[in-house]
């Protein structure tokens, strides 16, 4: 009989407890909150890593642009293209807007976009000598420590900044 009244209660305990308590919620949220900012913070060098990776490709990728303008006009674009000519005379570009339209202006040496900063609010810089037989183009990078910095163009040219987290590539 003793056995029966003991069973009884333990099968009432087990019946009473059903769910979870806040307490033990609270302590699964705290381990799932730490492991999630665990991995985070892990991720963002990675993915300042695969921005710089993005700068370069585009900057390398706007470098053939500008070659194949240079071939088809003879010198780099220094001004916005009017909307039929296939190369104006040249005048000074200082905006990578104005060395986006030079280039993409009625599609005059198949090019139909330039690439821009994968962050928003920044830019890359675009600059050329006063009659567009050299340009230096250059991004900001995140990451300090780049190894592409080191072979980087260093001091200003073409009143870009080069040098420092700005790497710029000069032809």
């Amino acid at each position: 009989m003793e056995c029966a009244i003991i069973k009884n209660k333990i099968v009432t305990i087990i019946k009473m407890r059903k769910g979870f308590t806040l307490i033990e919620i609270l302590i699964v949220v705290a381990i799932i909150a730490l492991l999630a900012g665990t991995v985070l913070v892990g991720f963002a060098p990675a993915t300042r890593q695969g921005r710089d990776t993005k700068r370069i490709a585009d900057l390398r990728q706007v470098q053939n642009s500008l070659e194949l303008y240079y071939s088809k006009c003879g010198y780099y674009p220094g001004g916005a293209q009017a909307a039929n000519a296939t190369c104006v005379s040249f005048s000074q570009i200082t905006t990578w807007d104005a060395l986006s339209t030079a280039l993409t202006s009625n599609n005059s040496i198949g090019v139909s976009r330039i690439p821009n900063d994968p962050s928003s609010g920044k830019t890359y810089f675009y600059g050329t000598d006063n009659i567009g037989s050299s340009y230096v183009i250059g991004a900001t990078l995140e990451d300090t420590n780049n190894p592409a910095l080191r072979n980087s163009v260093t001091g200003t040219t073409y009143n870009i900044p080069c040098g420092g987290s700005v790497y710029c590539i000069e032809f």
